[in-house]
Parts: C-alpha cells; sequence; structure tokens
C-alpha cells in the first residue's frame, strides 16, 4: 500500500498564514488524496477545518459555495467524478446517528470524505488526520499530521 501523502509524514507541522495559504493547502491535498480517502479535521472553532475544505472540494471540481455543515451534520458536494462528503460531527453524541443516516453507504459513494470532529470514528476509518490550530497571530494557523 502507497503511504498517503509521502511529503507529509506523520508529525509534520506546517506554518499557514491566512485563508489563501489554507484553501491551497486545501488544493494540493486534492490532488493527492486518493478516491474514497477519509480525511478527518481537528482543530477549536475558527481554526480554519472549513477554510482548507473549501479548499479541496472546489480543487475537485465542485462550482460552488462550500460551508461548514454544522447543522445539517452532512453535506455531499457533487464532483466531475462522484461527490466530496462533508461532515461535521461536533454536536454528534454518538457515532451511532451517522450510521443510522447511512455513513457507511455515503462514504463508500465518495471521492472524498472529510470528517470535522470526528474523534469517536477514528477506530473506524484509517484515514488520515489533520490537526489545525490558532496561533497567537489570528490570521495564522498551524496544521499538524496526527495520523
Amino acid at each position: 500500500m502507497t503511504e498517503l501523502l509521502p511529503w507529509l509524514p506523520v508529525g509534520t507541522r506546517l506554518t499557514l498564514r491566512g485563508l489563501p495559504e489554507q484553501r491551497a493547502l486545501g488544493a494540493r491535498l486534492a490532488t493527492e488524496l486518493p478516491s474514497g480517502t477519509v480525511l478527518f479535521l481537528e482543530g477549536e472553532l475558527g481554526a480554519g477545518k472549513t477554510s482548507l475544505t473549501q479548499g479541496l472540494i472546489t480543487a475537485l471540481g465542485f462550482d460552488g459555495t462550500v460551508s461548514s455543515p454544522t447543522y445539517a451534520l452532512m453535506q455531499p458536494y457533487p464532483l466531475p467524478e462522484g461527490q466530496a462528503l462533508h461532515i461535521d460531527a461536533y454536536r454528534v453524541q454518538h457515532p451511532a446517528e451517522l450510521y443510522e443516516m447511512g455513513l457507511d453507504e455515503l462514504i463508500e459513494v465518495s471521492r472524498l470524505t472529510i470528517i470535522e470532529w470526528g474523534e469517536a470514528l477514528y477506530e473506524d476509518y484509517p484515514g488520515p488526520i489533520l490537526r489545525l490550530s490558532h496561533q497567537v497571530d489570528s490570521e495564522t494557523r498551524l496544521l499538524e499530521r496526527l495520523r
């Protein structure tokens, strides 16, 4: 099995300055993650998870607005090749809630699944985990690959 993101090995930290760099990293990830990848994003509120997701989904060919699905929990985005699935599990109290909504089936048909706040699902899916965090300067984010 080929290592995912060999240029971003586990433990690597990147400094991202502003939204353009967050979205550019998302676009780069989009070109390198194979179809069917489940990507986990961690980070406090406002850390840039949705900005990174916007870069990913836009680079995959979605031509609309990408926003956080906080209240809907899951938002599919149609792509030229399949769909991207964006999940915000912040309000999910039990992973079973997502499975009852058809999570497994949705992941199976998705080109890419991005899960924010998905700590309870780590054991079920072996995807990379990226953590974004605020720095002293409100425009700067630190991204760290955890898995």
